[in-house]
């Protein structure tokens, strides 16, 4: 596939350019979006990905557009999955509803900005060392166990950066709307909310460890990777707020992302050993026997494991059985391996009394966002 600079440049102006919209159109002015707003949104962003992977078909061959829809969904489903921490961090800070959508939107800019130079580093690794898929592969095996066996019970908001981040940080005990700094008596804190960016923002990384490894295991294009990164990410925002009541019912979706991790996972080994260059395997010679997986049969098991997901979740909560529940929030099957993996795996008792600067994030959030009210409205 031949992108030239000028392509580069187009797409990156234009993704840049929708997010400068979305910013001014609707995240400026705080609110909470209907569902009709998100509705219409989500379905203009779902169309724009669909027509632009019948684009890259059309002109680049269907090879190459069959590599894009596998990469778009599996991006999708990986960016749903990352909606699941987004509302677990966004409980445990209580953010007020009119304001998470300015969070969603950062974090969305955060993640692309990270999956970009995650992007850019697997390209030229790719490019310069065969044995790459062989760590890619162990990878996504090992993060794929995590997935399906790892408890999610953990809470970003109480894991041990954060209150590494807390003790660095003067820290305010109220949102004061939604600004980031606010000045109390000659000093400046911090508040809330920019501890919330900042635990996004780290979610985000860990997010990109396992989504990069994952669609370059689908296509080895760096335009393809990026673009489809790009179109799962964008919509990402409204689709928080029209399915949020729709997240608790999707109690296997951890299941089948780590179904989807596996299979990608294997893919990225085949082709290693079909490419072999390592000379303590098979002398250095490539292994002819492995098979290459085609993208068609790609594509079809993706979406099948998607679907199969989704069905099988909705019929366990058919009736609303068996979903788990947030304090304060939508109850909600939580995501296992990205809860561990974005809390460092750190679920210390202790983790809420650790902060005496930002009782927001501990005790006062949590009977706050139980409540219905901010800590600032429970007080008052």
């Amino acid at each position: 596939m031949n992108v030239t600079p000028l392509v580069w440049i187009i797409t990156i102006a234009v993704t840049i350019a929708f997010f400068v919209y979305e910013f001014f159109a609707h995240v400026r002015k705080p609110h909470e979006p209907s569902i009709g707003e998100s509705a219409r949104w989500s379905a203009f962003y779902i169309g724009l990905a669909v027509l632009f992977g019948v684009g890259v078909g059309v002109v680049s061959g269907w090879t190459y557009g069959g590599e894009y829809f596998a990469g778009y969904l599996t991006e999708k489903a990986l960016s749903i999955d990352n909606l699941f921490v987004f509302l677990i961090v966004m409980t445990g800070f209580a953010v007020p509803k009119i304001y998470q959508q300015k969070v969603l939107m950062i974090g969305i800019v955060i993640a692309l900005v990270l999956r970009g130079a995650f992007i850019a580093v697997g390209a030229t690794l790719i490019s310069n060392f065969s044995w790459i898929f062989y760590l890619f592969g162990a990878l996504l095996l090992v993060l794929a166990y995590r997935q399906a066996f790892a408890h999610g019970d953990a809470n970003p908001a109480d894991g041990r950066f954060m209150r590494f981040v807390r003790r660095m940080l003067p820290v305010s005990d109220e949102y004061n709307g939604d600004r980031l700094t606010v000045k109390k008596d000659g000093r400046r804190f911090v508040t809330p909310m920019l501890l919330v960016i900042v635990a996004i923002g780290f979610v985000d990384l860990i997010f990109a460890v396992d989504s990069i490894p994952a669609i370059y295991g689908l296509t080895e294009e760096a335009y393809l990777v990026f673009t489809a990164n790009a179109f799962a990410l964008m919509g990402l925002r409204q689709l928080y707020f029209l399915i949020g009541g729709l997240l608790e019912r999707l109690v296997y979706l951890a299941q089948g992302l780590a179904v989807i991790l596996a299979f990608i996972g294997v893919k990225l080994v085949l082709h290693a050993m079909h490419v072999n260059e390592l000379p303590f395997v098979n002398g250095g010679e490539p292994i002819l026997w492995a098979p290459e997986i085609p993208i068609w049969f790609s594509l079809t098991f993706i979406g099948a494991t998607i679907a199969v997901a989704t069905v099988a979740s909705l019929l366990k909560t058919r009736g609303g059985r068996g979903a788990g529940h947030l304090p304060g929030g939508p109850a909600v099957e939580v995501s296992a391996a990205a809860t561990d993996a974005a809390s460092t795996a750190d679920t210390d008792a202790s983790a809420a009394a650790d902060t005496d600067a930002a009782p927001v994030a501990g005790t006062d959030a949590a009977s706050a966002t139980a409540s219905g009210r901010t800590p600032a409205e429970k007080r008052r």
